[in-house]
């Protein structure tokens, strides 16, 4: 007899293969994507050629947070194609992509910062972004810092993993965010436990090595205990 998860499992298989295998009409995609299932949402995502205007564009980015991760993958899967299409549609989006570089999904993460990149030619974009990415990770790294090992595994990894991603970003934005907002967010960075975090840390500093004010920070990481951090410095 089947079980409840099997028969699940065949209707969004089906459902999915109808999707793919099925031209439909754009409008139709969207309203998939706006109000299916999860089978139909993901399905969709992955199917729809374009992003036609500012609605699509709402449409669409309202699936990359705040619902089911497969939903969510799709769609950051996606997105660097739309962007390099209609970079201009996707310019005023930057509390959802500060939302889903932090996401529980690296893959989401990733496939994001990947997508944003390809808008750096756009001031629109980077001035707000850079601010809002500089002051979140400069919240996190202090929140991450004050976290001591009563506070549980699951939350410090969480939070680190976060603060990784902030930092990864950080790097790729370098050139857009207030050097007194670097040094502030390295200054707590370089001495969090977690290696990635420092390990983060140096890359930055390999990228603004003409900043003076980082030579100690500079000096410090050169001597950490992890060979990944010391190897980028050197």
């Amino acid at each position: 007899m089947n079980t409840n998860k099997e028969i699940i499992d065949t209707d969004n298989f089906n459902t999915a293969l109808n999707i793919h295998t099925n031209n439909y009409p754009h409008d139709y995609l969207m309203n998939l994507l706006n109000n299916g299932s999860v089978a139909q949402k993901q399905a969709a995502a992955l199917k729809i050629q374009y992003i036609r205007n500012k609605n699509d564009a709402d449409i669409f980015m309202e699936n990359l947070t705040g619902c089911d991760g497969k939903i969510r993958e799709a769609v950051s899967f996606r997105l660097q194609e739309f962007i390099l299409q209609s970079p201009e549609l996707f310019e005023t989006y930057t509390d959802i992509f500060l939302e889903a570089i932090i996401d529980i999904n690296g893959n989401i993460c990733r496939n994001t910062l990947n997508a944003i990149k390809k808008l750096k030619n756009h001031k629109k974009f980077t001035c707000e972004f850079s601010q809002k990415l500089a002051e979140k990770t400069l919240e996190l790294a202090k929140n991450v810092e004050k976290i001591n090992l009563q506070d549980g595994k699951y939350k410090i990894n969480k939070e680190v993993f976060k603060l990784y991603w902030y930092l990864e970003t950080t790097c790729e934005f370098i050139e857009f965010i207030d050097k007194t907002q670097i040094i502030e967010i390295l200054d707590i960075t370089k001495d969090i436990n977690d290696y990635t975090i420092r390990e983060k840390t140096a890359k930055i500093i390999a990228k603004i090595s003409d900043y003076p004010e980082i030579s100690l920070i500079c000096q410090q990481l050169l001597q950490d205990q992890n060979y990944y951090v010391r190897r980028i410095l050197v």
